[in-house]
């Protein structure tokens, strides 16, 4: 590994996929760890990961909230124990550490959009072990900056976009909520802002997502429209589906901190979304 590489961790996943591309677009040196090989709560493989690497960017997590119910101990040991000994190990070596979180840290019971000095309130499995995984890294006192992310989507992985897609393939007729509110975010446009920080290496907690708000009834009626597709769409609440997972019903952030930071305006979630569409 080159002395002046970054380590990401979950190379492989969603986001992963799209910061390596973006990376090497950028001529940044990178090496990519993912399952088979590498898994976070193993600690040679993590020891092996951070061996001369300059940054860490930790994309790597439990992600099936459904499944994180009834393996919440598994969620907690990749999104929470892992996370507490990446922090240990960084600290040591004083190596930057990126680590991805998530608007399921908040219950969603807010009337506003939510701040990074707000309290968090988890109300399911994966929210728990990923606000315990923000937790470990601060007490672990390495340099860290965190960076919570919402509806993300992009080609490397499932999502909402792809899996309304896929059902409309076979379904006609669907329904959507449209209580939940918040901002679509490509993982594109996440990999460009992590490049930029990668170069000014911040500290701290921040939100980031696409400008603007808008509920899942209204995206997927923006998705089709702009494919053309004829689908009978129809809205719900999220009451009306039975499910053991709960889900916050605002996920809007508050992204003025990292916007200062950026220094520059956040593209919307509309631009965002009509490109990755006339893409597909």
């Amino acid at each position: 590994m080159a002395e002046d590489t970054i380590a990401i961790l979950g190379g492989k996943g969603m986001l992963g996929t799209d910061l390596a591309r973006e990376c090497k677009k950028q001529g940044i040196n990178f090496e990519v760890y993912d399952l088979p090989e590498f898994d976070i709560t193993n600690e040679q493989h993590l020891g092996k990961a951070l061996r001369d690497a300059k940054a860490i960017i930790n994309c790597a997590a439990y992600t099936d909230v459904e499944k994180a119910e009834r393996e919440a101990n598994l969620a907690y040991q990749v999104n929470a124990a892992a996370v507490g000994r990446l922090g240990a190990r960084a600290r040591q070596d004083n190596i930057w550490i990126l680590h991805i979180s998530t608007d399921f840290v908040f219950d969603g019971k807010s009337e506003r959009p939510y701040l990074e000095a707000d309290t968090p309130n988890p109300v399911n499995a994966y929210g728990r072990s990923k606000l315990a995984g923000e937790q470990l890294l601060v007490e672990s006192r390495c340099r860290y900056c965190i960076m919570r992310l919402e509806w993300t989507y992009g080609l490397h992985g499932n999502n909402f976009v792809t899996k309304l897609l896929k059902k409309a393939e076979t379904d006609k007729q669907l329904k959507v909520v449209d209580d939940q509110v918040g901002s679509p975010t490509a993982t594109t446009q996440v990999a460009k802002v992590i490049c930029r920080l990668l170069r000014i290496k911040p500290e701290g907690l921040f939100h980031f997502a696409s400008a603007g708000y808008v509920s899942r009834f209204e995206m997927a009626k923006f998705i089709f429209d702009k494919l053309n597709m004829s689908v009978d769409l129809s809205s719900c609440k999220t009451s009306d589906y039975i499910s053991a997972v709960v889900r916050p019903l605002n996920s809007r952030f508050d992204c003025s901190k990292i916007k200062a930071l950026l220094g520059e305006p956040i593209e919307s979630w509309q631009v965002s979304l009509e490109y990755f569409l006339g893409h597909l």
